[in-house]
């Protein structure tokens, strides 16, 4: 018999656990959540707070503007989550906290997070962490970009979507994932549906052809045209890996600017 796969199981250490329900019970991780493909705790290190008033952020030494989240409630926080972890028989999951300071995400991250079947997202707010429970109890800090949000909470729920729809089951077609941007290093094909004709501009023939193969090849000869053109960096990522057919090769020299 083939063992039951261990479930995927996101803890949260967030101020505003109503939040994410958005992600628990709207869409793709809705359902899959109610299929009981992965799980979700949040922890409020409110409750965690070593004092009566239940403190959690203090001003900066040195001065400055804004609060600082203080270490203590958040490291209780992370050690009950990965206490419930082991309590689940779950193997040891990365912590991570949701940072304008942090790597970017892309694809291969979230993958990462399926097959360690889960992280511990901190989801920071006000000014800043103490750099303490940062360097001692934090493996990864993540950014969705150079920008900056209020707080952890949307760039975490945005990471447990990506990783939830990658789940076997969780898509009501299992090639929907494996098709979506960035898994193959690419953007993703152009796509149509019907009517076949929109403000007097035909879906592409091929599309309507019915023959398989021929329609994969324009799909991913369009990947590549959009790709090179939105963004070469990924193109070069893959010319490095040398992760590029001849004929992907050929595609792009004819689509280069100057190529008639």
């Amino acid at each position: 018999m083939t063992a039951e796969p261990e479930p995927l199981r996101f803890d949260v250490v967030t101020l505003f656990a109503p939040m994410f329900e958005a992600v628990t019970g709207n869409g793709v991780s809705g359902r899959a959540l109610a299929r009981q493909l992965w799980q979700l705790h949040c922890w409020n290190p409110r409750d965690f707070a070593m004092d009566a008033y239940k403190t959690i952020d203090d001003r900066p030494y040195g001065g400055g503007p804004g609060m600082v989240m203080m270490a203590e409630p958040l490291r209780e926080a992370i050690l009950a989550a990965a206490a419930a972890r082991r309590g689940q028989a779950l193997p040891e999951a990365p912590v991570i906290c949701l940072s304008p300071q942090g790597r970017a995400i892309d694809h291969a991250m979230i993958a990462g997070l399926v097959s360690s079947r889960g992280a511990t997202l901190i989801c920071g707010r006000y000014e800043g962490i103490d750099q303490r429970l940062l360097d001692r109890y934090v493996d990864e800090e993540w950014s969705l970009g150079d920008f900056v949000v209020s707080g952890g909470e949307l760039p975490a729920m945005m990471i447990v979507d990506a990783a939830v729809r990658l789940l076997p089951g969780a898509l009501n077609d299992s090639l929907s994932a494996q098709q979506d941007s960035f898994v193959d290093g690419l953007l993703d094909c152009p796509h149509y549906t019907r009517p076949p004709v929109f403000d007097g501009v035909e879906v592409p023939p091929v599309l309507l052809s019915g023959h398989h193969a021929r329609i994969a090849a324009w799909r991913r000869e369009q990947s590549l045209r959009v790709t090179a053109r939105r963004r070469p960096d990924l193109i070069q990522r893959l010319r490095d890996g040398q992760q590029l057919s001849r004929q992907d090769l050929k595609i792009l020299d004819e689509s280069a600017p100057g190529k008639s």
